[in-house]
């Protein structure tokens, strides 16, 4: 695992937008794993930047880590509004080559194999951008989470609901249950960039680093990938 520690939450950004940007120049039809909250904002505001500079985005192809259970595409705390509203709708992307899983389909089993189906298909994720909850969680693979599931039907940690309760306007609106990729499918990316910022993250960040592989933690489990990238500011590396 490649360790880059920077300054702060502008810094990672920086590093990571860089980096985006190094693969979508090497491949410009690279597929690209993209996650939502707080964390890849910045990312995402630089890479409208390097758009408006001329970088093209049209032959790239997207999928998203997870989508809420319940919440429909244009629902504000959606995390397909959120791509829209933050990058989707301010690069060249085309539209249908962007994939955020359905949730609410009417067959939640069938759109988790649906969405493996696509990416598959699509030839696999060339680089996968990952976040980090205070829990160790990746994707919303929660602590617990089999190493070996593939997209499937989570029911979300009271940790997590906590931490997501930020973004509603109660903590009673926030869904219980999301699709999420599975490890195994995050674990067939590429390459991965695990992205972390602020001193809340610090425990977690340095069990995935240094503590054992364990579905306790689950973003521990990318200690056994190939080429992965971990991009924190000092906040979240003070315990490394």
């Amino acid at each position: 695992m490649n360790i880059v520690v920077v300054a702060n939450y502008d810094s990672m950004s920086a590093e990571v937008a860089k980096l985006l940007y190094a693969q979508i120049t090497r491949k410009p039809t690279s597929v690209l794993g993209l996650a939502t909250g707080s964390t890849p904002l910045g990312v995402y505001k630089l890479l409208v930047e390097y758009h408006a500079r001329g970088t093209d985005f049209s032959r790239l192809t997207t999928f998203n880590l997870d989508e809420y259970v319940g919440l429909a595409p244009d629902h504000p705390q959606s995390y397909n509004y959120y791509m829209k509203e933050n990058l989707f709708s301010k690069v060249n992307l085309k539209p249908e080559n962007t994939h955020v899983p359905n949730g609410l389909a009417p067959d939640l089993e069938a759109e988790c194999q649906r969405y493996e189906e696509l990416i598959k298909k699509a030839g696999g994720i060339d680089l996968q951008i990952l976040g980090i909850g205070t829990n160790g969680h990746i994707g919303f693979n929660e602590p617990g989470t089999d190493f070996g599931a593939i997209t499937h039907v989570v029911d979300l940690a009271e940790s997590t609901i906590r931490d997501n309760s930020r973004f509603f306007a109660s903590i009673d609106e926030v869904p219980t249950r999301a699709i999420s990729m599975g490890i195994k499918t995050i674990m067939q990316a590429k390459e991965i960039i695990l992205m972390a910022s602020g001193g809340s993250k610090a425990d977690a960040v340095y069990a995935a680093v240094h503590g054992p592989v364990t579905p306790d933690v689950p973003a521990s489990v990318l200690q056994l990938h190939p080429s992965v990238t971990l991009v924190v500011d000092q906040a979240a590396a003070s315990k490394l």
